[in-house]
């Protein structure tokens, strides 16, 4: 499994997106959790490609550690099922990150963050990468009526084996369909993050359902529109708790 696709489906991450954002999208968005405040999302997501299925399941963690900071830790437990080959699984790529927010729509009309993602070498001999990369990305996001838009975008420092840098960038377009019913669409495209590997474009559905004020399930869908051979399309589902 690559990175990126551990970046895609773990974040948290969205993602969603934060102030119910980010997650289940791949693009984040600028609101970290509120200060003293807990989002915990119980996910699981995966890509199918032509060589095969990968994923993970595992536990996101975000904590409002100050009025414009969020810590974000995520545990994935992965699995890589080749077709005609053996199934693997075991730890992944652990995540440590920290978003910040230094612009405030009040004083621009855009909320503006960075959100520096950490990600550990996985323990395991069969699953995930092996080395230690970095993601330091930047992302805006704005809100009217029953809208929200974010967006934005950054690189990834990840050098190993056969892994190479690379930058991603994505937006999203979401509305609030119903008092508890939130839909939205996304595009991602990212360069190659392997040696000889291909750059990608993604587009995908996402949508957030409030069982109550604390209790919240995700769900995304997408297929690859570019090198769609590599991968095919990816899926995201998590039940997020938050309080």
């Amino acid at each position: 499994m690559t990175v990126f696709r551990a970046l895609v489906f773990a974040m948290g991450m969205a993602l969603a997106s934060h102030a119910l954002a980010g997650p289940p999208y791949v693009t984040d968005d600028p609101e970290p959790t509120d200060y003293q405040h807990y989002e915990i999302y119980l996910f699981s997501n995966g890509s199918h490609a032509r060589d095969g299925v990968s994923g993970a399941s595992g536990i996101d963690f975000n904590y409002g550690a100050g009025h414009d900071l969020q810590l974000t830790a995520a545990l994935p437990f992965a699995f890589d099922a080749p077709h005609g080959g053996e199934r693997a699984t075991g730890i992944g790529n652990i995540e440590l990150a920290a978003k910040y927010r230094f612009v405030h729509k009040e004083d621009s009309g855009w909320d503006i963050a960075v959100f520096p993602r950490l990600f550990l070498p996985s323990s395991s001999a069969r699953v995930g990468e092996k080395h230690f990369s970095l993601l330091l990305p930047i992302w805006f996001g704005r809100d009217w009526d029953k809208w929200s838009t974010f967006g934005g975008g950054g690189c990834q420092i990840n050098r190993g084996g056969d892994s190479k840098d690379f930058c991603m960038a994505g937006w999203v377009l979401t509305r609030q369909v119903t008092e508890h019913l939130q839909l939205g669409a996304e595009i991602v495209h990212q360069t190659a993050d392997t040696k000889g590997g291909n750059s990608s474009t993604q587009i995908g559905a996402g949508l957030r359902y409030d069982l109550s004020d604390r209790y919240h399930v995700l769900a995304y869908v997408g297929p690859s529109i570019q090198n769609a051979g590599n991968d095919d399309y990816a899926w995201y589902t998590s039940f997020l708790l938050t309080f």
